[in-house]
């Protein structure tokens, strides 16, 4: 139930961030994307397992971005009228119920199903958890804040595709998407100890319309974001498959130095963000994720493959936190929730529209040349922001 005392509402002046409430916020965000990150590379093997190919693949990782891209607008808008809490524990046990039953299908059809059911829990939890801890970071360092709170996804990064990678080898699917299913219930466990912010009975929230489906303050920043998460749906989809037909050893480690590099990003790009703004944040970042994609369409080797590792997790780890800061700064108090679905949307529609496109290019093109329109697409967004940057101040 949500409640209006606790670390939700310090005063202001506060400036302490890893409060109680932000630690367990912390801790479920881990879990729950622990959990995640085990299926991120053996989705697509299982789908293989079943008989799929490349373009089914891509179908199936794409549809679970899709289907959390439409609940989030809903998800925004009940996090400000119907509060915190309700809707995070609600999109972490359909979370939990969807991935445990993964193991179960024994046709495409099923899984695909299940895939567009996790998505509506994953746009729920998501969302909701970004916002919760927007809500327990004090203001003045929400870049630094929001740059730790991604370090509990990180570290799950770190650890999630190489388990997950490891179990698909010594055990069945069925038992790795159950572990994934109580690492989810964990996550579900913390989340109900937290104590969330009251939502405001105003005048604005009691006439808000059910279809206020974006935050306009957020919206330069998610479309840049965009262009730059298709990449990950590349690498997501299609890495493990790529370096195996490619005969390179070492796809785990690859996982393990993007996530350690974004972990070491992100302890100084919030601060940048913070004290210089996302023009010292955004375009250093992006180019370093434009040569990792170079690097990949090329992939002579694994050291290679972990050099653009290193690239993209220096890239990311700054890019995203900079602009998730940027996308609620400016949104009111009350429009914080919606702020962020609108981020996330944006996020997952680049994760399913890379997933579903590159599945077509690999199919048809072969595999490098997903990682060559993934370097056009970061392209696009540095062009978008040069643009953004040069027009007169004032929305």
């Amino acid at each position: 139930m949500d409640q209006s005392s606790g670390a939700a509402q310090q005063p202001q002046g506060t400036e302490k961030i890893w409060s109680k409430d932000f630690m367990f916020i912390f801790l479920a965000n881990f879990f729950i994307f622990l959990g995640f990150q085990m299926t991120l590379p053996t989705i697509p093997l299982f789908v293989e397992h079943l008989g799929g190919n490349d373009q089914l693949i891509g179908f199936v990782v794409g549809i679970f971005t899709f289907s959390a891209l439409l609940v989030r607008p809903f998800a925004g808008w009940m996090l400000e009228t119907r509060g915190r809490g309700v809707i995070y524990l609600t999109g972490l046990a359909i979370f939990v119920v969807s991935v445990g039953t993964f193991g179960f299908a024994s046709g495409i059809a099923f899984l695909f199903l299940m895939r567009i059911v996790q998505g509506v829990g994953w746009g729920f939890s998501t969302t909701a958890s970004g916002t919760i801890a927007t809500d327990l970071i004090p203001p003045r360092r929400r870049g630094e804040g929001m740059g730790y709170f991604g370090l509990s996804g990180n570290v799950a990064l770190a650890m999630g595709p190489t388990l997950g990678l490891a179990l698909a080898a010594a055990i069945t699917f069925k038992q790795l998407f159950l572990i994934s299913a109580i690492l989810g219930l964990a996550a579900f466990l913390l989340a109900s100890r937290i104590t969330y912010k009251k939502v405001e009975k105003t005048e604005e929230n009691k006439v808000r319309r059910r279809w206020d489906v974006y935050e306009k303050s957020a919206l330069q920043p998610s479309l840049l974001l965009l262009f730059i998460t298709t990449t990950f749906g590349g690498i997501a989809s299609f890495l493990p498959l790529y370096s195996a037909q490619k005969g390179i050893e070492g796809i785990e480690w690859y996982f393990f130095i993007f996530a350690i590099t974004l972990m070491l990003s992100r302890s100084f790009a919030g601060k940048l963000y913070d004290k210089k703004g996302h023009g010292a944040v955004f375009l250093p970042g992006t180019v370093l994720i434009m040569i990792a994609m170079i690097l990949l369409a090329w992939l002579p080797n694994s050291l290679v493959m972990f050099i653009a590792a290193g690239l993209y997790g220096f890239g990311f780890g700054s890019v995203q936190p900079a602009l998730q800061a940027w996308a609620v700064q400016d949104a009111p108090m009350n429009r914080k929730g919606m702020a962020n679905a609108t981020f996330f949307s944006f996020f997952d529609l680049g994760v399913g529209v890379g997933a579903m496109t590159f599945g077509q290019i690999g199919h048809w093109l072969g595999y490098g040349s997903i990682y060559i329109a993934s370097a056009i697409s970061v392209s696009v967004s540095i062009l978008l922001y040069i643009l953004m940057m040069k027009r007169p101040a004032g929305k």
